[in-house]
């Protein structure tokens, strides 16, 4: 059984930074062959992928945030992180992490508000 715990959100003003974190644990997930996305989910709103990442390291970005974000992973860790700069209003939302394309089970997430 996989779990994923996502951390690091919290109240940042408008082009402020924070730095998403999210652990996965399970000793059956190989978390190295996996590509991991960040997600969020925004109120009223669907959930959507903002980065995914690869097994190898490549990323891809939505629109929005391109330039902005950045992910990372750490495989010895089981951890990928999501950088998060020049933040706007609009990337207020729950953050969550998961595999690409995601399973349907997700963590609690983490809020993250950006507001002045």
């Amino acid at each position: 059984q996989v779990q994923l715990v996502e951390s690091g959100g919290g109240l940042v003003q408008p082009g402020g930074s924070l730095r998403l974190s999210c652990a996965a644990s399970g000793s059956a997930f190989s978390f190295s062959f996996y590509a991991m996305g960040w997600y969020r989910q925004a109120p009223g709103k669907q959930r959507e992928l903002v980065a995914r990442i690869s097994s190898s390291g490549s990323s891809i970005y939505a629109d929005s945030v391109k330039g902005r974000f950045t992910i990372s992973r750490d495989n010895a860790k089981k951890a990928v992180y999501l950088q998060m700069n020049s933040l706007k209003s609009e990337d207020t939302a729950d953050y969550y992490c998961n595999k690409f394309p995601a399973w349907d089970s997700w963590g609690q997430g983490t809020q993250v508000t950006v507001s002045s």
